[in-house]
């Protein structure tokens, strides 16, 4: 039922919004804990629903797959919008930094069943793509203009550095690391005091 209103065009149910928010979570959640293989009788499970649920708004692994990843894309860009209405410029661009690394370990989780996807890939990748960029650009350029910082790279550039960090350390602890890298960015971004 709820699915037949989506398809006709209306919102739908406020049970079936929550039934599928609950969904994502648990997938996230199994997906971090057991790698993309782990059993979608056990994610419903887990999320305190039966599989049928799971299948009424996710008829294949693929489209729970895709759904997990675009949902924390989308979370990553809401995030900078709200960061940038309640936090002070630099301390907004560090804060989404830093769930910007929280969503490379979930990529990274999922970048074996995003790679082996039948379709979609491409334009799914493309769509992230877009709103990490506008994003991250939004955020850095507000704290130049700010004055707190100086921006003498791209602001993808930012990215592409934490994005480095978890490549070439891909092990326990990237993170950590990752997270460290921010700071040592916006340290070095820091306009001195005049004085």
């Amino acid at each position: 039922m709820a699915d037949d209103a989506e398809e006709m065009g209306r919102k739908p149910r406020a049970d079936a919004q929550r039934n599928r928010g609950r969904l994502l979570a648990a997938a996230k959640q199994a997906f971090a804990e057991k790698g993309v293989g782990v059993s979608l009788e056990e994610i419903a499970r887990t999320a305190g629903l039966g599989i049928g649920t799971l299948y009424r708004h996710f008829p294949t692994r693929d489209a729970l797959v895709e759904e997990v990843y675009r949902h924390e894309t989308s979370q990553l860009a809401t995030a900078a919008e709200r960061l940038a209405a309640e936090l002070p410029p630099v301390e907004a661009l560090r804060e989404w930094m830093l769930l910007f690394v929280d969503y490379l370990a979930t990529k990274l989780i999922m970048a074996e069943a995003l790679g082996a996807m039948v379709s979609g890939r491409e334009e799914l990748h493309a769509a992230s793509g877009t709103m990490i960029k506008a994003a991250i650009a939004t955020l850095a350029e507000r704290a130049a203009e700010s004055g707190a910082i100086r921006l003498s790279i791209a602001p993808l550039d930012l990215l592409r550095a934490v994005f480095g960090v978890s490549n070439a350390s891909a092990g326990p602890g990237w993170e950590e690391n990752a997270k460290r890298l921010v700071d040592i960015l916006i340290a070095g971004m820091r306009v001195p005091p005049q004085g």
